[in-house]
């Protein structure tokens, strides 16, 4: 698979671009602003905590924030994330399948054209 390929399992850039009405700079400048939330850093806080509320709530807003910049595996992987903590079922393996997606889709940043 090449690297376009494998990005576009990550990253729905065609999507993303029809959501900002084609601008590039302003989706690359929003990509920007999604690594500087810290988002993982916010859930992985919260789940060491032991705030479940906290954690879930973190989950939700990587949700949303991804599903509008079209990061489809983070996406995914956050709202399993958030079911789990809801659930209040074991969620380790789902916190490092999204802490790895959450890093290859960073990693693809720079390829958006």
């Amino acid at each position: 698979m090449d690297t376009n390929e494998a990005m576009k399992t990550y990253i729905d850039v065609e999507d993303a671009l029809k959501r900002v009405g084609g601008n590039k700079a302003l989706y690359k400048k929003l990509l920007g602003r999604f690594v500087e939330g810290n988002y993982m850093d916010a859930i992985e806080k919260a789940v060491q905590s032991g705030d479940a509320e906290d954690a879930a709530r973190q989950a939700h807003t990587l949700k949303g924030v991804s599903a509008n910049l079209s990061l489809e595996k983070v996406r995914a992987l956050s709202v399993a994330l958030e079911e789990l903590i809801r659930s209040g079922e074991d969620c380790t393996a789902v916190m490092a399948d999204l802490k790895n997606a959450y890093d290859v889709t960073v990693g693809f940043f720079d390829s958006v054209e």
